[in-house]
């Protein structure tokens, strides 16, 4: 009888380990699968980013980094470069389509000129729909390789650099240009006012 028992101890404890390893190697499988994913969209978005800039001769000066740029700061570093010569992207919602401002990186939208110029407030796309609407990830945004009804405009306060490095896509990337090889390349509609002023202009 308590060897029975036993038996039938042993069996339930048997069938939850059983479940519990179930449980936690689907729950395994999903991060995993989730991981590759994304994987996957920064390559395309990368590659997207390629795609454009090789029309212009210029996909094979993409840098690649070895660390996150996806940050003004870590751009920088990455880069080895001031913060302002680092092209940033911000992405806003006018009229409900999508508009990329590409600023220095050591600049800030100004309320007041934003509205002036776009005859509305700033609104920027949520965060989580950045990827969606535009057609890269938050920390890879760029005016390289985008979704067609995105309108590109240039902020005035990257006139003061001979250099500027825009992302390329992904969180690790980036590209040196000039000025005039951004016009060419960001297929912008105009150059456009709309940051804070800048202190300590070097």
């Amino acid at each position: 009888m308590i060897k029975e028992k036993e038996a039938t101890f042993f069996k339930k404890v048997a069938f939850f380990c059983f479940l519990l390893y179930n449980k936690f190697a689907k729950h395994w499988i999903r991060k995993q699968e989730d991981i590759r994913k994304k994987k996957v969209r920064i390559i395309m978005s990368l590659e997207k980013a390629r795609e454009h800039l090789k029309q212009y001769g210029m996909d094979g000066r993409i840098l690649e980094f070895g660390t996150s740029s996806a940050t003004v700061c870590e751009a920088a570093k990455a880069a080895n470069c001031t913060e302002g010569e680092i092209a940033k992207t911000l992405s806003f919602l006018v009229a409900d389509k999508p508009v990329l401002i590409v600023v220095a990186g050591d600049c800030k939208i100004d309320n007041a000129k934003y509205k002036k110029e776009f005859l509305t407030k700033a609104k920027m796309i949520p965060f989580e729909s950045v990827e969606e609407i535009v057609g890269h990830k938050v920390g890879g945004v760029c005016p390289f390789g985008i979704k067609e009804n995105a309108t590109v405009y240039l902020d005035e306060s990257l006139k003061r650099f001979e250099m500027v490095y825009p992302a390329c896509g992904s969180s690790n990337s980036a590209i040196k240009l000039t000025i005039a090889e951004l016009e060419k390349t960001s297929g912008y509609e105009k150059w456009i006012d709309v940051c804070k002023e800048y202190e300590n202009i070097e």
